[in-house]
């Protein structure tokens, strides 16, 4: 497990050097902890587009090679993309010791209602991988289907309720009765109380299961950090669920990461033409 947190993290910092056209590179936006980095992309030559607000993971940033791989091919299918930072990630404020799913998700609000405000959108979807993948659902179930035209879950990770209620975060384990006041995973990242006191009581399905719109759950059947199962049993709780199966896929896809990107921008060329 510890190898597997390791090869996470590691992957999670790589930047692509796929090229895009933004409207307004680096600014930022308040957040729940501080300012969030973020960068908007639109396609080229187009009046007015659908977008894509695309949400990193645990540990992860807006410049993961997945993530903004995944950005270009949707540029290209004429829909924009949204890509930030939470709190205590990438180039945004805050302590990563004080984040939590929650205080995540009220980010993602604010992002969301500073997409809501832009001119040339037409509507709004979002993608989010592995923790991102909890928070798209939670604000699809909030927002509903008006708010969200449509979801993607890349990865996803429940998984990490269940381990916090046990105590026990990426093969680190703690008394979950006798809360510290900070864990140390085998990279030396500390996970601060909040998280590990909040997580176990998060209401993830039951809030996602509210949204009624398109899903897409894409999860590797070799995923040894979070198992597959975890993403089956996410995409029954969607009226609208459907799951695709990859296969010799880590968690964030590295082996291939433009062919599961290619997966996830069709959906939403398909979608978001309707």
């Amino acid at each position: 497990m510890k190898k597997l947190v390791i090869l996470l993290i590691a992957s999670l910092f790589s930047a692509s050097g796929c090229a895009h056209a933004p409207v307004q590179p680096d600014f930022t936006l308040q957040g729940d902890h501080g300012k969030l980095s973020a960068v908007l992309h639109v396609p080229a030559d187009q009046k007015n587009y659908p977008l894509v607000l695309i949400v990193h993971g645990f540990n992860a940033n807006k410049k993961m090679d997945l993530l903004t791989e995944l950005s270009k091919q949707l540029n290209e299918r004429g829909i924009a993309t949204l890509l930030f930072d939470f709190n205590g990630h990438g180039e945004s404020e805050g302590s990563f010791l004080d984040m939590t799913i929650p205080n995540e998700l009220e980010d993602a609000r604010r992002v969301y209602a500073y997409a809501k405000q832009l001119p040339h959108v037409t509507s709004i979807s979002a993608v989010g991988h592995s923790q991102g993948g909890v928070i798209v659902g939670m604000l699809a179930g909030e927002l509903g289907e008006k708010g969200l035209k449509s979801i993607v879950l890349m990865s996803p990770a429940p998984e990490l309720k269940e381990d916090t209620a046990k105590g026990d975060l990426f093969g680190i384990k703690y008394d979950p009765n006798n809360m510290p006041e900070y864990i140390t995973l085998s990279t030396g990242l500390k996970v601060g109380r909040a998280f590990l006191e909040t997580t176990p009581h998060l209401p993830i399905y039951e809030v996602s299961g509210k949204y009624t719109g398109p899903v897409l759950v894409v999860h590797s059947a070799d995923d040894q950090l979070v198992p597959y199962r975890y993403g089956a049993e996410y995409s029954r709780v969607f009226a609208q669920g459907t799951l695709k199966t990859v296969h010799g896929f880590d968690h964030n896809f590295t082996q291939d990461a433009s062919a599961v990107d290619k997966i996830v921008a069709d959906f939403f060329a398909e979608q978001l033409t309707k």
